[in-house]
């Protein structure tokens, strides 16, 4: 996959099916950055890799002489190197509110994937908490077009990977209470940037899109 039509000479190592990877993808997407895509698999991991990685986990970006390792250091690095158009506020205070919320999504949702790689009994649990911590925040969706925001952010960018991924969980969000939520996730991923940012592995995670 090749992201779109601006300069770089970034290479950004990634995982097609992890959410984390894929945020990544998005926010260079959103930028309309070009950068040179490798996929990175569990258990095939390059022993040249480790240089870089020495953990050999992804997503890394490499740009000239720098290497990023964290996904939301390279999303806002990224946004700090290419301001245009901006994925985080302009003040203080607006910025620290995206921060907490890109902190709590990490802590309570994102900190719950790796049980969806256990048994059965665990798997449930972690279903059953990502459901029903979606559902609490529902009206938290519904006020405002993005994640309790006039403008797109990062927030929505680590949200929108997420939620993407609902099936493969086993999450099912219906009825009324769901409506608010299930209303964001097509604003989100209707985005073309979105669209663009998808690979394949990804888009087979959804028959709808």
């Amino acid at each position: 996959m090749a992201s779109v039509n601006r300069r770089s000479v970034m290479t950004l190592f990634t995982n097609p099916e992890s959410p984390d990877c894929h945020r990544t993808r998005i926010v260079l997407a959103e930028k309309e950055l070009t950068a040179d895509i490798i996929d990175i698999s569990v258990g095939e991991i390059p022993e040249d890799f480790h240089d870089l990685s020495p953990e050999g986990t992804v997503p890394v970006l490499a740009d000239r002489d720098l290497v990023v390792t964290n996904a939301r250091v390279i999303m806002e690095y990224l946004d700090e190197r290419f301001p245009h158009p901006p994925l985080m506020p302009v003040d203080p205070v607006s910025r620290a509110k995206v921060r907490t919320a890109l902190y709590s999504i990490e802590r309570d949702w994102y900190g719950l994937l790796p049980e969806f790689e256990r048994g059965e009994k665990t798997v449930s649990r972690a279903r059953k908490t990502l459901r029903e911590g979606l559902l609490a925040l529902a009206p938290a969706f519904g006020h405002q077009p993005f994640f309790m925001s006039d403008e797109y952010s990062l927030t929505d960018v680590t949200l929108s990977a997420l939620l993407w991924r609902l099936p493969v969980y086993g999450v099912e969000l219906s009825g009324p209470s769901a409506k608010p939520v299930l209303d964001y996730m097509k604003r989100v991923f209707d985005r073309p940037t979105f669209q663009m940012s998808l690979t394949e592995v990804e888009r087979e995670m959804r028959d709808r899109y």
